[in-house]
């Protein structure tokens, strides 16, 4: 088939004197300037974008034998998109990854109609990839044990020590997301030994109470000893320099240790808020209560620990049974 020139088909809906002069490459740094000045955008949603929009212009280049201007995008077809969209999975993208692909692209064209009149319908007759959603992926109840009781191996300083087991003790003890452990100030500790709950402040700045266990307790209170600043506003949790301890560095201390002690990849913080979930519904709690502690609008999305646990019983019984 013979390729099409980039400005040969437009849009019915786009007539040709409408389209401004501009390539595509163009409207791109200009889409990107606006979702990063006038839409606050976040600076991993800037380069995820940049990213899949200078892919989709670098194969229209290609499919079309020539760059790309604002004509060329006006005149696109479904069976265009859906060639690229083809082009990705050959390059073994993942139905999830395409998604978001296909995501930034409708954004792009939609930012093209309202800033330059192009409307490429073609996008819209396009169906996202529908991503299989990944199971939550937990560790045995030893393995967290495991995380809590030795991760302060890692280094000689006691108070690094004492940080680090609260910290991960934190996580899995009351199933904390990171971030939100990472906000906790002083004032959020003080009490526990009386009242053994903490009030988080999760996704969308909603707040809840979580139980904190004994265990917990006790490192919590075993790291506050240490502590440097207990001014009620200051950060519950610090690093070496005495900063609010970074995400990246608590991230790091579990990926060094993991490797050491011979714990799976998935040895995460994150999976550790997964085992609190996985650990209370094997042990006989309901959806609705683990919602609740963990925070979730949705039940649908707490929903997910069942087939987890479905699948460790799957796996117990093709193990352990006669037939299995």
């Amino acid at each position: 088939m013979a390729r099409r020139k980039p400005s040969a088909v437009l849009a019915a809906s786009t007539p040709p004197a409408a389209i401004p002069a501009m390539t595509g490459e163009a409207a791109r740094t200009a889409y990107l300037a606006w979702l990063e000045q006038e839409r606050h955008a976040a600076a991993n949603t800037i380069d995820a974008y940049s990213h899949a929009l200078a892919g989709f212009l670098g194969f229209l280049t290609h499919h079309l034998g020539a760059e790309p201007d604002l004509a060329a995008l006006a005149g696109l077809r479904a069976a265009d998109i859906r060639a690229w969209l083809a082009s990705l999975a050959n390059a073994k993208l993942v139905a999830s990854s395409r998604a978001q692909h296909l995501s930034a692209l409708r954004g792009f064209f939609r930012y093209l109609s309202r800033r330059h009149g192009v409307d490429v319908a073609a996008v819209r007759l396009v169906a996202t990839a529908r991503a299989r959603p990944a199971l939550p992926r937990a560790l045995t109840v030893d393995q967290a044990l495991d995380v809590t009781e030795h991760v302060s191996d890692m280094t000689d300083d006691p108070a690094m020590q004492a940080r680090d087991i609260a910290f991960f003790s934190l996580l899995y003890g009351s199933g904390l997301r990171i971030a939100e452990a990472l906000s906790l100030n002083v004032r959020d500790a003080t009490g526990l030994r009386t009242n053994l709950s903490l009030t988080v402040t999760g996704k969308g700045s909603k707040t809840r109470v979580v139980p904190v266990l004994p265990a917990v307790q006790q490192a919590m209170e075993a790291w506050l000893a240490f502590h440097p600043d207990k001014q009620p506003a200051s950060a519950l949790f610090l690093g070496a320099r005495g900063k609010r301890l970074d995400p990246a560095v608590a991230q790091k201390v579990l990926r060094t240790y993991r490797r050491l002690a011979g714990l799976p990849e998935h040895a995460t913080p994150h999976a550790l808020r997964h085992s609190f979930a996985t650990h209370l519904l094997a042990s006989g709690s309901d959806l609705r209560s683990i919602q609740d502690l963990l925070g979730h609008a949705s039940l649908s999305t707490t929903q997910r620990y069942t087939a987890v646990d479905d699948t460790a019983l799957l796996a117990v019984w093709r193990k352990t049974h006669p037939r299995g």
